[in-house]
């Protein structure tokens, strides 16, 4: 089941709801807004904030990073956070995600297998660590060249959802993100103002009655 997009609705200051039912909200999260409240009060404003004057009962399911733009989910109640909460320990929520990294990836689909862990004296920056990282795995093929930019357009499915792993892996291939201010050189870093990396599609069951929903986003880059 494909959903078309509910639009910007009054009192959401913005956010654009894809869909929204008595059991879950898919809200097309901007680059630059927190998922949910950071620590200090230059870091309350968020998705989570900005839903609860209208939907009170709004809870996380999953996150975004600030600087990722695209899809994110939300439930509408304890029990339905449970059961889509659920749904991710089981893998059975697919989530693809559209970049544009550095350089031209050899050949045209792939898979990242490299654990992952907190880099602590850099938080909250993640390394590879293969010796205590928790496993992390990220399916990846080619959707485009541009040799004249010397950059490659790639869909991105993560297996595992640890922090940052996109970009950690991404970086760790030779390849980081274009415009990633954490972990790509400040020269590529500064080839955009954002990060060029988007949720694109997300396919769950549904928590009232296990039908399969498929959201759509195009890639604003």
């Amino acid at each position: 089941m494909a959903s078309s997009g509910v639009g910007i609705l009054p009192g959401m200051s913005g956010l654009i709801l894809v869909h929204v039912d008595a059991s879950l909200i898919v809200v097309d999260k901007p680059a630059g807004l927190l998922a949910v409240p950071g620590r200090g009060a230059d870091k309350a404003d968020c998705v989570l904030v900005r839903l609860l004057p209208d939907w009170p009962d709004a809870l996380v399911v999953h996150r975004l990073d600030m600087a990722t733009s695209g899809l994110l989910l939300l439930a509408r109640g304890a029990a339905a956070q449970r059961r889509l909460g659920h749904a991710f320990e089981r893998r059975e929520v697919d989530k693809t995600y559209v970049a544009v990294v550095t350089g031209e990836v050899d050949g045209e689909c792939g898979s990242i297998d490299l654990p992952l862990a907190a880099d602590w004296p850099n938080r909250p920056l993640q390394r590879v660590d293969r010796e205590t990282g928790r496993p992390a795995l990220t399916h990846w093929q080619v959707l485009g060249r541009d040799a004249a930019a010397g950059t490659t357009r790639l869909a991105l499915q993560p297996v595992t959802g640890r922090s940052h792993q996109l970009r950690v892996h991404l970086q760790a291939i030779g390849h980081p993100i274009v415009g990633d201010g954490l972990y790509a050189p400040p020269a590529l870093a500064a080839r955009s103002p954002r990060l060029l990396l988007h949720a694109s599609r997300l396919v769950l069951p549904h928590p009232g009655d296990e039908r399969r929903l498929a959201f759509d986003s195009a890639p604003p880059f």
